[in-house]
């Protein structure tokens, strides 16, 4: 299975990044290909709601930034996972930007699961991300959801965080 992540964390050794790297550990000792896109650190603009990928050239964003590496893989990848610090109660702004602009593919062409991915300082803060995770991805795309994984303060990086997110990743 090939595997898209979209890490919209700015931190490259932060505790979403650690869940990343347990996850992707799993999924491709089980033989999956994984490949993560460190949004951030990309040049990704947000939508600009001009249509031109509905109205003059289908499946085409008019923007000519870094979502252009991210489409050919998403449109070959057949599970995508976002994963995502909580920044009030939502995904990162660079995370958001990416997933609004996937909306030039409208249903990329395999996609068949998701996952996601959280991680914050304090519990109680994933709904907003939680309902946007279910509404647009596993509603809309039509997906089958594998998982949310969450970790708060102390259970990020910790021992058996790492140990759940691997062996998810292992199971797919």
């Amino acid at each position: 299975m090939n595997i898209i992540v979209l890490n919209g964390s700015p931190r490259p050794a932060g505790n979403t990044k650690a869940m990343i790297e347990a996850y992707q550990a799993g999924a491709e000792s089980a033989g999956h290909s994984v490949q993560v896109f460190d949004i951030c650190k990309m040049n990704v603009h947000g939508c600009l709601a001009c249509e031109y990928c509905h109205t003059k050239e289908v499946r085409v964003c008019v923007q000519k930034d870094d979502m252009q590496e991210i489409y050919p893989v998403l449109d070959e990848a057949d599970m995508i996972v976002l994963a995502s610090p909580v920044y009030y109660h939502g995904f990162s702004g660079q995370l958001q930007c990416a997933i609004n602009r996937i909306y030039a593919l409208d249903h990329p062409k395999n996609l068949k699961k998701a996952a996601l991915l959280l991680s914050s300082g304090d519990t109680g803060v994933y709904g907003g991300a939680i309902y946007a995770y279910q509404n647009s991805f596993l509603a809309y795309l039509h997906l089958e959801d594998m998982g949310i994984f969450t970790a708060a303060g102390d259970e990020n990086k910790s021992a058996s965080l790492l140990t759940t997110l691997k062996s998810a990743g292992a199971a797919l």
